[in-house]
């Protein structure tokens, strides 16, 4: 079930309904909740609620066991995390590993050949695995208050960011499940603009770019100019962006208006002026994820030498990649991340002094270009396409022209978005919840209409659900 459809609009609305039919009514409301997000989720495929029901189970034992047995407390944890993941392994990584596995036996001479199983991959897994993984670890660093399994259920499945986050915490949704919603009317009209400003991101802006530009020429690198492959690029580089924080806006609207306050997920990261400012501002309940359980909690961060952390940071970021997708392109992607996160603080330490850092304009063209260049690999199924993508681009390959002056200003508008004032939703929703709810209703319904005028025959899926 997409956001922007009708059949959510009707599912919304009564979920809206229920939800604050109930606000009182304690546990009776979570449980509509989580029922509603099973059939958000089974909507897609029936089979994926049985997963999530049984990773939720899981998890809410784990954390009683990791209570229950302190003297015990580390060893559950880790069998915690390493079930979790090898549940993730199986149900996303089992035709890579196994194709991996199998070319290594052919490299060695052995007549042996492992059958992949043909799991269907559950839409959001590395999300909610993530959520889960999450919560064991907050309980055992006692940063979380173990929760009911009615709660942890609820954590992991709720529809706004169950398919593609953001990764919420459990030390900060968990205290909101237990207590009596509210919804002012300023929240209720910042939510309504958050809103409103996904569809757009992702109908009128993404959708166009992948239908008319970016699709046509990656699908078909050969039959294209360098003129199209560099447009192209740049193309996906806003494609990606409004696409995915087009979810991540509606998921935090959508759970304003249930009473629930979410994380911002994206602020403006392509005026970022370094990498590691990039991923402060892009997928940050990802980067901030990975950077406290896993860069700070398996690797111990930047306290044991510059050696160690830079390998600490790159083997984040190739993890990262990793986390994704199982492809090299993704491990690819994540290894340049991590080389550029690397060479910028190795830079850093040993700029002289008497060289001025870059200004700041300038630092923010190079790290765009960077980040682009990588969205290549990302976006290209196969290693070889991304670099005969990228030759072509070099060599200037001479070719026709199919980029549009429409597509070149949705590529402008989504590079606007990026230096326009950083409050600006949060202003256009206190303005919002001034004026009369009849014209508010009546410019919900104007817009509604254009972006409907403007899909054409349908919304592609988001593009953060296959991971």
């Amino acid at each position: 079930m997409l956001f922007p459809t009708l059949a959510f609009h009707v599912f919304f609305i009564a979920v809206f309904a229920g939800n604050w039919a109930l606000r009182r009514a304690g546990d009776w409301r979570l449980i509509v909740l989580l029922v509603a997000s099973w059939i958000f989720y089974g909507w897609m495929d029936a089979r994926f609620v049985l997963l999530l029901i049984v990773s939720s189970l899981f998890n809410w034992a784990i954390g009683r066991v990791i209570l229950a047995v302190p003297r015990l407390a580390r060893a559950w944890l880790i069998f915690g995390v390493i079930v979790n993941l090898v549940a993730l392994a199986y149900c996303k990584y089992d035709e890579f590993l196994i194709g991996g596995a199998n070319a290594l036996f052919a490299r060695l001479g052995l007549s042996v050949s492992l059958p992949t199983t043909e799991v269907l991959v559950s839409i959001g897994v590395s999300f909610f695995t993530f959520q889960a993984i999450s919560y064991i670890a907050d309980v055992y660093a006692r940063r979380s208050a173990p929760a009911r399994l009615l709660e942890l259920s609820l954590l992991m499945s709720f529809f706004p960011h169950l398919a593609a986050g953001p990764i919420v915490r459990p030390g900060h949704i968990l205290p909101q499940l237990r207590e009596n919603p509210g919804l002012s009317r300023g929240v209720a009209a910042t939510s309504l603009v958050l809103i409103g400003w996904g569809l757009v991101k992702k109908v009128v802006i993404a959708n166009e770019l992948a239908l008319h530009l970016v699709d046509p020429v990656f699908n078909d690198p050969a039959a294209h100019g360098a003129t199209d492959l560099v447009v192209a690029a740049y193309g996906y580089a806003i494609q990606i962006y409004c696409d995915f924080s087009a979810y991540s806006d509606m998921a935090i609207g959508l759970a304003g208006l249930l009473g629930f306050r979410f994380p911002r997920n994206f602020d403006q990261p392509y005026r970022a002026a370094s990498f590691r400012n990039f991923w402060r501002r892009w997928h940050i309940s990802l980067s901030s994820w990975l950077t406290d359980y896993l860069y700070i909690g398996v690797f111990g961060g930047n306290r044991h030498g510059v050696v160690w952390t830079c390998l600490a940071i790159f083997a984040t970021m190739v993890l990262g990649g990793l986390w994704h997708g199982a492809s090299v392109n993704f491990l690819i992607w994540g290894a340049l991340h991590g080389g550029l996160l690397v060479a910028e603080r190795l830079w850093g330490m040993a700029r002289p002094a008497w060289l001025p850092p870059l200004p700041p304009w300038l630092a923010r063209i190079g790290v765009f270009h960077g980040v682009t260049v990588a969205w290549v690999f990302f976006r290209c199924t196969r290693f070889d396409d991304a670099t005969a993508f990228l030759r072509r681009i070099a060599q200037g390959q001479p070719g026709d022209v199919i980029a549009s002056p429409w597509t070149v200003g949705m590529i402008a508008l989504g590079l606007a978005c990026q230096f326009g004032p950083a409050d600006a939703i949060q202003r256009l929703g206190r303005g919002i919840a001034r004026l009369p709810f009849g014209v508010v209703a009546l410019i919900g319904t104007a817009l509604l209409l254009v972006i409907e005028g403007l899909r054409g025959a349908g919304v592609a899926p988001f593009i953060y659900f296959q991971f």
